[in-house]
């Protein structure tokens, strides 16, 4: 269960890594569109689980934002530097919440 601080810092990192993200996509990925569905903060807000989906799915712009974790973390540092002292550690993960959600309803379909 995450707590209210986890949340709050959690919907802030989604936001500012969104504009992140708007901003740098038609320097280094244009044609994507990339969207952070969710993050989820550790306790002691060091580290961050950023889900993200990708339309349309490339695999390469995945994996180009994965080795850019680095620099897009100091991106983030830099938006967020008045209100955490420290920038948590950012893992990106393909949501594939939309396929999940496909999936089940036409299993549904056919019942």
């Amino acid at each position: 269960m995450e707590s209210n601080r986890q949340k709050k810092v959690g919907r802030l990192i989604q936001k500012d890594l969104s504009h992140i993200f708007l901003k740098d996509s038609s320097i280094h990925y244009s044609g994507v569109m990339v969207s952070v569905t969710h993050v989820m903060i550790t306790k002691d807000l060091s580290q961050a689980k950023v889900y993200l989906s990708l339309f349309p799915k490339k695999s390469n712009v995945f994996e180009f934002l994965k080795s850019r974790s680095s620099q897009i973390r100091h991106q983030l540092s830099s938006k967020l530097k008045n209100q955490l002292r420290k920038t948590p550690d950012l893992f990106f993960y393909l949501d594939n919440s939309q396929e999940h959600y496909d999936n089940i309803s036409s299993i549904l379909k056919d019942i």
